[in-house]
Protein backbone atom coordinates (compact mmCIF):
# COMPACT_ATOMS: atom_id res chain seq x y z
CA UNK A 1 0.00 0.00 0.00
CA UNK A 2 1.32 3.69 -1.00
CA UNK A 3 0.73 5.32 2.44
CA UNK A 4 1.02 9.32 1.54
CA UNK A 5 2.37 12.03 2.93
CA UNK A 6 -0.55 14.24 4.83
CA UNK A 7 0.75 17.76 6.18
CA UNK A 8 -2.77 18.32 8.20
CA UNK A 9 -1.85 14.88 10.21
CA UNK A 10 1.32 16.27 10.59
CA UNK A 11 0.70 19.81 11.91
CA UNK A 12 -2.11 18.23 14.01
CA UNK A 13 0.28 15.56 15.72
CA UNK A 14 2.86 18.75 16.14
CA UNK A 15 0.64 21.25 17.58
CA UNK A 16 -1.13 18.86 19.96
CA UNK A 17 2.62 18.48 21.14
CA UNK A 18 2.94 21.71 21.62
CA UNK A 19 -0.02 21.69 23.81
CA UNK A 20 2.17 19.38 25.63
CA UNK A 21 4.66 21.77 26.62
CA UNK A 22 2.18 24.47 27.92
CA UNK A 23 2.22 26.99 25.25
CA UNK A 24 -0.28 29.32 24.64
CA UNK A 25 0.19 28.89 21.06
CA UNK A 26 -1.22 31.79 19.95
CA UNK A 27 -1.03 32.76 15.89
CA UNK A 28 -0.17 36.39 16.54
CA UNK A 29 2.86 35.11 18.46
CA UNK A 30 3.97 32.24 16.31
CA UNK A 31 5.75 31.54 13.46
CA UNK A 32 4.00 30.39 10.13
CA UNK A 33 5.88 28.43 6.92
CA UNK A 34 3.66 27.87 4.12
CA UNK A 35 0.38 28.78 6.04
CA UNK A 36 1.24 26.33 9.17
CA UNK A 37 1.73 27.68 12.34
CA UNK A 38 4.30 26.46 14.31
CA UNK A 39 3.55 24.13 17.16
CA UNK A 40 5.01 26.40 19.82
CA UNK A 41 5.45 30.43 19.64
CA UNK A 42 7.81 32.16 18.98
CA UNK A 43 9.33 32.56 22.43
CA UNK A 44 8.90 28.67 23.03
CA UNK A 45 10.50 28.15 19.54
CA UNK A 46 13.50 30.14 20.75
CA UNK A 47 13.63 28.45 24.21
CA UNK A 48 13.68 24.97 22.15
CA UNK A 49 16.41 26.65 19.33
CA UNK A 50 18.56 27.72 22.64
CA UNK A 51 18.31 24.16 24.61
CA UNK A 52 19.41 22.67 21.60
CA UNK A 53 22.48 25.11 20.96
CA UNK A 54 23.22 24.86 24.63
CA UNK A 55 23.29 21.01 24.12
CA UNK A 56 25.86 21.05 21.12
CA UNK A 57 28.14 24.06 22.37
CA UNK A 58 28.58 22.95 26.10
CA UNK A 59 31.85 20.76 25.60
CA UNK A 60 33.11 24.00 23.43
CA UNK A 61 32.36 27.07 25.60
CA UNK A 62 30.58 27.02 29.21
CA UNK A 63 29.21 30.85 29.72
CA UNK A 64 29.45 31.79 33.66
CA UNK A 65 26.78 32.20 36.43
CA UNK A 66 26.52 36.45 34.70
CA UNK A 67 26.05 35.23 31.08
CA UNK A 68 23.60 32.65 32.42
CA UNK A 69 21.58 35.64 34.96
CA UNK A 70 21.96 38.26 32.17
CA UNK A 71 20.53 36.07 29.11
CA UNK A 72 17.56 34.92 31.63
CA UNK A 73 16.89 38.69 32.45
CA UNK A 74 17.32 39.52 29.03
CA UNK A 75 14.14 36.90 28.21
CA UNK A 76 11.91 37.80 31.39
CA UNK A 77 12.66 41.65 31.09
CA UNK A 78 10.98 41.13 27.12
CA UNK A 79 8.25 39.12 28.44
CA UNK A 80 7.44 41.34 31.68
CA UNK A 81 7.43 44.93 29.01
CA UNK A 82 4.78 43.16 26.87
CA UNK A 83 2.86 41.61 29.46
CA UNK A 84 2.80 45.28 31.01
CA UNK A 85 2.03 47.03 27.61
CA UNK A 86 5.08 49.07 28.17
CA UNK A 87 6.52 47.85 25.04
CA UNK A 88 4.91 45.92 21.90
CA UNK A 89 6.86 42.83 21.24
CA UNK A 90 7.58 41.38 17.93
CA UNK A 91 8.16 37.68 17.07
CA UNK A 92 11.66 37.79 15.88
CA UNK A 93 12.81 39.66 19.60
CA UNK A 94 10.44 36.69 21.21
CA UNK A 95 12.62 34.12 19.52
CA UNK A 96 15.80 36.38 20.10
CA UNK A 97 15.10 36.19 23.83
CA UNK A 98 13.79 32.85 24.29
CA UNK A 99 17.26 31.59 22.37
CA UNK A 100 19.44 33.43 25.52
CA UNK A 101 17.02 32.30 28.04
CA UNK A 102 16.96 28.62 26.77
CA UNK A 103 20.59 28.89 25.57
CA UNK A 104 21.61 30.16 29.64
CA UNK A 105 18.77 27.69 31.20
CA UNK A 106 20.01 24.37 29.74
CA UNK A 107 23.81 25.47 30.20
CA UNK A 108 22.84 25.92 33.81
CA UNK A 109 21.41 22.56 33.75
CA UNK A 110 24.21 20.81 31.99
CA UNK A 111 26.77 22.27 34.37
CA UNK A 112 24.88 20.66 37.20
CA UNK A 113 24.73 17.54 35.83
CA UNK A 114 28.58 17.84 34.47
CA UNK A 115 29.05 18.59 38.14
CA UNK A 116 26.97 15.86 39.31
CA UNK A 117 28.58 13.02 37.60
CA UNK A 118 32.30 14.59 38.67
CA UNK A 119 31.42 14.19 41.53
CA UNK A 120 30.06 10.88 41.86
CA UNK A 121 32.97 9.96 39.23
CA UNK A 122 35.24 10.87 41.90
CA UNK A 123 33.22 9.50 44.59
CA UNK A 124 33.70 5.72 43.30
Amino acid sequence: MDKKFDSNKLWLKLMNFGRLTKCHQIPERSFFINGFQFPVCSRCTGVFFGWIAAICLIFFYKPNIFIVILFCLAMFLDWFLQSKNIIKCNNIRRFITGTLGGYALMSLYLKIIIYIIQFLISKF
